[in-house]
């Protein structure tokens, strides 16, 4: 029997969550508001407001998930990649709490537990099986050959999906974060409305820059014909926009499952909760011969649910870290 603490801080959310024998009892999650009115995330800001909301948050969690602190087995932090000043309120309160308790620590890489996410509420996944991540600062797919064994075969070389989505969205002129935004407005509209740049990347690989500029330019070149064009096309733009990013990203998954021939994927990442990309997914996996998982919404964005996942197969594995475990920031191989 294993009891663990996760704690997540390697962004804007603060989470901590507990686990029991590979099941989540508890994941509770404080999202930082403070950053919509500046477009984005302030690292300042952001470090502040975990040092605030962390003691709270791992209290309420522990209470939710039915187990007192003497019950606990050892403490699981985000080592990285993120935010250093974030980074470190995680870190620095694990190996406290470590070491006022003597228990052992478990370093996760945040972008695994990502990885790993799926198999919270899905334990029958089997192997071989490829991942697509999707999130704001990483897009990915891993193939997994066990619960910690994972490779990498494509990623973005410049920038990944979900800062597309933002980036467009603030061209648009919504709000931030702009992802969610897009998605709302493009149930309203057409995704062939209007047609936009996809690169031409060989393997697996992804890149979205290519696609910001063309929206740019197409966006400067309609706006000076028509000062309203965004305004009046919104939900047809949000919409052509939306496609174009999901159909990029599951043409690649398309090419990886046939390569591989595996006959389970999942979907991981922030971005795995946009509508469009989930039923698409599902459609095309399924079209593939293979069978498809989707992560519940309280697992897609940064959460410490999934670092609890990933520190069980740790634990079970004896894979402790130690005291003078520092966080890094990137590099951090999964």
């Amino acid at each position: 029997m294993s009891i663990i603490l996760a704690i997540e801080s390697s962004c804007d959310d603060t989470s901590a969550a507990v686990i029991v024998n590979g099941e989540v009892k508890s994941n509770i999650i404080y999202s930082q508001k403070i950053h919509e009115e500046f477009g984005g995330v302030v690292p300042e800001l952001a470090s502040r407001n975990h040092e605030k909301n962390i003691v709270v948050t791992v209290e309420k969690a522990i209470a939710a998930s039915g187990i007192e602190i003497k019950d606990i087995d050892a403490v699981a932090f985000t080592r990285g990649p993120g935010l250093i000043g974030s980074l470190l309120v995680g870190v620095c309160f694990a190996k406290s709490f470590a070491l006022a308790h003597n228990l052992p620590l478990i370093e996760v890489n945040h972008m695994q537990a990502h990885v790993l996410s799926p198999f919270i509420e899905n334990r029958e996944i089997e192997f071989p099986l490829i991942c697509m991540v999707v999130s704001g600062g990483h897009t990915q797919l891993v193939l997994m050959k066990d619960y910690l064994e994972m490779e990498i075969i494509g990623s973005t070389i410049d920038d990944a999906a979900g800062e597309a989505f933002d980036k467009a969205a603030k061209m648009l002129g919504l709000d931030y974060p702009g992802g969610p935004l897009v998605d709302k407005w493009a149930k309203e509209g057409n995704p062939l409305a209007f047609t936009f740049a996809k690169p031409r990347m060989e393997n697996f690989d992804y890149s979205f820059s290519g696609l910001k500029t063309s929206i740019l330019y197409f966006l400067q070149k309609q706006k000076q014909q028509n000062p309203d064009f965004i305004k009046e096309h919104l939900a047809d733009l949000c919409a052509s926009i939306q496609h174009t990013i999901v159909e990029i990203l599951i043409d690649k998954l398309k090419l990886s499952i046939k390569k591989y021939n595996v006959k389970h994927v999942s979907l991981a990442g922030g971005v795995s909760a946009n509508s469009q990309l989930r039923k698409r997914f599902v459609e095309v996996v399924e079209s593939c011969g293979a069978k498809s998982y989707v992560p519940a919404f309280q697992y897609c964005t940064d959460n410490a649910g999934m670092i609890a996942i990933a520190a069980f197969y740790k634990y079970k594995n004896k894979m402790f870290s130690t005291q003078d475990t520092e966080p890094l920031v990137k590099n951090y191989s999964i």
